[in-house]
C-alpha cells in the first residue's frame, strides 16, 4: 500500500504508439532523454514496459510539464535536443497560465476574496498535487465549504472560517522544495501574505488543533477530517 501511494504521488506515465518510441526518446547515446530531463528537471525511466514510459518527480508541476511535453513530442514525431526545448518551454507557459487560471477560479468559485496573488498561484498548483489518493485542491475547496457551514453553526464567522479552511494545506503545494511539514509551511506563507491570525493558526494547527484559544483552529481540523 505504502508503495502504490509512493508511486502515485511521485509518477506519471506516458502511453507510447510503439516500443519503437523508446528508442526515439533515448536518442542516439542518450542524447534526447538527457536534454528532455535537463530541461523539465525530471528522470525519465525507460524499461521493458511495454507501451509506456514513466516520468517521475517529488515536484507535481514540474511533472505535469514532463507528462504534456512528452506526450507532444510523441505525436509530433520530431524528436531531437532543440524541439525537446522548445517543446518544453511552450508547455510551462501553457501549464503557468493554467495555474493561474485555476488559482482565479477556485477564488472566484468559493467566493474567497482578496487573496494575495501567491496563493492564488498556489491553489492552482494543488490542482496537479494527490494525498491519499485524493485531489488536495478538490479536498480543499470541499474543506472551505463544511468550515463555513460548522463556523455558521457555532456563532463564528463563516466567511473567515471558509478562507482558512481553502488555505488550510496550501503548504502541499510546495512541500517537495521547502523544508518542513505543510501546516508549518502553509502557516508561513499565509503570514507572509498578510493572513489575519486565526488563519496563520487554523493552517499551523489543522492537524493538532488546541480547543482553548482557537476555535477556528478546530472548525478547519474537524472539516478536514471529514473531507
Amino acid at each position: 500500500l505504502a508503495s502504490d501511494f509512493t508511486a502515485e504521488v511521485t509518477v506519471a506515465t506516458v502511453d507510447i504508439p510503439s516500443d519503437d518510441m523508446k528508442g526515439r526518446i533515448i536518442g542516439r547515446e542518450g542524447r534526447n532523454i538527457r536534454a528532455f530531463e535537463r530541461a523539465t528537471g525530471i528522470d525519465v525511466i525507460v524499461d521493458d514496459t511495454p507501451g509506456v514510459i514513466v516520468l517521475s518527480s517529488f515536484n507535481p508541476v514540474r511533472r505535469e510539464v514532463a507528462r504534456r511535453a512528452m506526450q507532444k513530442l510523441i505525436t509530433d514525431g520530431r524528436i531531437q535536443p532543440p524541439r525537446i526545448e522548445q517543446v518544453v518551454s511552450e508547455t510551462t507557459k501553457e501549464v503557468d497560465k493554467d495555474i493561474l487560471e485555476t488559482g482565479k477560479q477556485v477564488a472566484l468559485d468559493t467566493g474567497v476574496r482578496g487573496l494575495h496573488p501567491k496563493e492564488i498561484q498556489l491553489l492552482g498548483q494543488l490542482k496537479y498535487r494527490t494525498s491519499y489518493g485524493q485531489s488536495v485542491l478538490v479536498h480543499s475547496i470541499e474543506v472551505a465549504h463544511l468550515s463555513a457551514m460548522l463556523a455558521e453553526e457555532l456563532g463564528l464567522d463563516g466567511e473567515l472560517a471558509k478562507r482558512a479552511g481553502l488555505l488550510h494545506d496550501i503548504g502541499k503545494a510546495v512541500d517537495h522544495e521547502v523544508e518542513g511539514g505543510h501546516p508549518e509551511i502553509g502557516a508561513d506563507i499565509a503570514r507572509r501574505c498578510n493572513e489575519p491570525p486565526e488563519i496563520v493558526h487554523a493552517i499551523a494547527g489543522h492537524h493538532e488543533p488546541n480547543i482553548k484559544d482557537a476555535l477556528y483552529t478546530t472548525v478547519v481540523s474537524a472539516a478536514d477530517a471529514v473531507s
